[in-house]
């Protein structure tokens, strides 16, 4: 049984008054959505290249929105009742 869906991912990002390049990362999976966010300050010494600060705050944001996304998962997985990821359990040990 094949099984396919498609999730949406809209990526806002800006720039506050304090000049904090800021993402906000929302993940529509159809039944709820799960957000990221994501932050980059460019040090003073540095040149200011807006593009940097966008993939930092992005990266950050996707980051954290993985996070949440697997921890998720793992919430799912032991309602099934089956053993957490990475909870493999060898000769009376768990791993």
């Amino acid at each position: 049984m094949s099984h396919t869906v498609e999730w949406k991912a809209r990526l806002h990002i800006f720039e506050d008054d304090e000049g904090t390049t800021k993402a906000h990362l929302v993940l529509d999976i159809g039944t709820t959505a799960l957000t990221g966010h994501g932050a980059a300050h460019c040090h003073p010494a540095d040149a200011n290249v807006p593009e940097i600060g966008d993939e930092l705050a992005a990266g950050r944001a996707m980051n954290d929105l993985a996070r949440k996304l697997l921890q998720a998962a793992e919430r799912d997985i032991e309602g099934t009742g089956a053993p957490r990821p990475g909870m493999h359990q060898a000769a009376g040990w768990l791993l």
